[in-house]
């Protein structure tokens, strides 16, 4: 019950914030599918960096990656690479304290869906130290105002 409500209370959020910043251009929010399920949102910080968190159901926790984007210079122009890192912390039955890598692919169609795959691996540092390869997902986000622009390099 204490997943759902606070699931819930993400997702009020999220929708409520989102609200506010209708105006501004490149929010996303949307969901991953992978080996861990999660409510995945993405805020611009400027050009390139971005905060991107994502709230895990499944295993319930949350992370937040900071993620810079990358543009082929000849590639489709929706198409973008991003290596990103940023803590994580899941609460399901011990608490764990990670530091997490985000490396990902990602295509942003003309209308306002984002599509992509990434691999998050962990380097746990609480309980028993370990390193984590496996969290892995497909992501499919709803853009909000003009969606991220990433012109390519002439």
């Amino acid at each position: 019950m204490k997943k759902l409500i606070l699931s819930f209370s993400f997702v009020v959020i999220m929708m409520f914030s989102t609200h506010l910043s209708y105006s501004q251009a490149g929010w996303e929010v949307g969901g991953r599918f992978g080996e861990l399920i999660s409510i995945d949102a993405t805020i611009p910080l400027g050009i390139s960096p971005r905060l991107h968190p994502s709230l895990y159901l499944d295993y319930f926790g949350f992370g937040t990656y900071f993620d810079w984007m990358f543009a082929l210079n000849d590639g489709p122009a929706g198409l973008k690479f991003y290596p990103g890192v940023g803590p994580e912390f899941f609460f399901e039955h011990v608490f764990d304290f990670n530091i997490a890598g985000n490396f990902g692919v990602e295509y942003a169609f003309d209308f306002p869906l984002t599509v992509g795959f990434d691999w998050r691996p962990a380097l746990n540092l609480t309980n028993d130290v370990d390193f984590r390869t496996g969290n892995w997902g497909f992501t499919a986000r709803f853009r909000f105002g003009e969606g991220a622009t990433f012109r390519r390099a002439d």
